[in-house]
């Protein structure tokens, strides 16, 4: 069983190749960038934020020492003068005054620790009750520190109590994050890409679409996959072009001796008792063109046709109709349109081997085209989009589940008569269409061929 912390990185990880790169890239650097954050904010920041409030502290300290020992308004004065010369802290004093209520806390920089700072420092130096105002004043602290005599206010400018660097040292980590983020974004689209054309391409020729070479790109293993496909094209191209060469040849050869044959019987004098062997020789000729027919578009694949926009519907119906006037009784259920890329008389001999073998095994047939959309798909269909299916439906005696599979091997004939290919080369035009054939129990008690082709 998956551990619960694996099923969460699975549900939370991006799913292709550029998001898994750009955070194989960015966690790093971002893991990086926070330890060092903590490094100089929790130590060094901390460490100046701490001396700068002690340092204002000292300073009022200070002031209220040479207060206290000389009470006259002319040293107050001289005094006040001198701190705000001296330590930029602007003093005034108000004779016979109380602390009142404590002002809110607020702070226009919350990433610093600036007001427990001050507030331990003033009373570590100061040792007198006191309060701080952030809020009424955006540049200044104002301190009132309560004294026997009144309330000493005290205006401490905020730039003294922060240091300006940590400006620059979150700007350099969020600007560097995002500079890196952007550069890894640009160079890793480029990459993938390549990538997906590549895989686009392979797609492509898999369903048997004359793409054509494509265009090498990226980085170098990237291109070298380029140019093996190609090369594998071209191979692939050359053994189906040789082939057909050679199959053509054995075509011609085979089909000569048999018109011989053929033209043979028809000249061959005969009395009326020979007519009945003339005509079962005939109908044995007859078995052995549809035989070398089979294997050879067996063989051939029917590879050389290109897809174009078809209408299965309308197909469907062709092939139903010719199954009528050989004597099927066929019924069909489909929808007025379902235009697709297909290989018509591909999919035209596809779908009349399957209709043969219902006709050969049962005496109701029914045919029901319908799309299935995406969502709607089972977990093997395209991420692309739907389906369309084709489903060929008879009352005859069927195939048992466990010899299912073996009926689409070629030559394997489960019943008297025929080829055995009818449905291996049904499977191999369905799958060169990117789709398959699969057999079934059919709800009319026979056997059901259910072909499904990528919209």
């Amino acid at each position: 069983m998956m551990a619960p912390v694996e099923k969460l990185l699975r549900a939370f990880m991006p799913r292709g190749l550029l998001g898994r790169s750009l955070l194989i890239i960015l966690l790093p650097l971002l893991i990086l960038q926070g330890v060092a954050l903590q490094i100089f904010y929790g130590s060094h920041l901390d460490v100046i934020s701490r001396r700068l409030a002690g340092a204002v502290a000292g300073e009022i300290g200070f002031v209220i020492e040479l207060m206290q020992r000389d009470g006259s308004p002319e040293n107050r004065a001289l005094v006040f003068r001198e701190a705000s010369w001296r330590f930029d802290l602007a003093m005034a004093f108000e004779q016979g005054a109380a602390l009142g209520p404590t002002p809110g806390r607020a702070t226009s920089l919350p990433l610093l620790p600036l007001e427990d700072d001050l507030a331990t420092a003033i009373r570590e130096r100061v040792a007198k009750p006191f309060d701080a105002d952030w809020v009424s004043d955006p540049r200044s602290v104002i301190i009132r520190i309560q004294l026997p005599e009144g309330v000493l206010h005290v205006e401490a400018p905020r730039k003294r109590l922060f240091s300006g660097t940590l400006y620059l040292f979150m700007i350099w980590l969020v600007g560097s994050a995002l500079l890196l983020f952007l550069v890894a974004a640009l160079f890793m689209k480029n990459q993938v890409r390549a990538i997906r054309r590549l895989a686009g391409a392979a797609e492509a020729f898999g369903l048997g679409r004359d793409i054509g070479p494509i265009k090498p790109e990226g980085a170098a293993e990237v291109r070298q996959a380029a140019q093996a496909f190609n090369r594998m094209q071209e191979r692939i191209r050359r053994f189906v072009a040789q082939r057909t060469e050679m199959l053509a040849g054995i075509s011609h050869d085979l089909r000569t001796p048999l018109t011989r044959l053929r033209l043979g019987l028809a000249v061959l004098p005969r009395t009326e008792e020979e007519e009945a062997d003339v005509a079962a020789l005939n109908d044995d000729l007859d078995e052995m063109e549809r035989m070398v027919a089979s294997y050879l578009a067996f063989a051939r694949g029917e590879g050389s046709e290109q897809p174009r926009p078809s209408d299965l519907a309308e197909l469907v119906r062709d092939v139903a109709q010719k199954a009528r006037r050989d004597g099927a009784e066929v019924a069909v259920e489909a929808p007025g349109s379902l235009v697709l890329p297909l290989r018509q008389d591909a999919l035209r001999r596809c779908l009349a081997n399957l209709l043969d073998n219902a006709r050969k095994h049962a005496r109701r047939i029914a045919v029901a085209v319908q799309e299935i959309p995406r969502e709607a798909s089972t977990a093997g269909g395209r991420p692309g989009g739907g389906w369309a299916q084709v489903t060929v439906d008879d009352d005859g005696p069927g195939i048992p589940p466990a010899q299912r599979e073996q009926a689409f091997r070629p030559f394997a004939t489960l019943s008297s008569g025929g080829t055995g290919l009818g449905l291996a080369i049904a499977r191999d035009i369905a799958r060169a269409h990117g789709g398959d054939v699969v057999l079934e129990e059919s709800p009319l008690g026979g056997l059901r061929a259910r072909v499904r082709l990528p919209v």
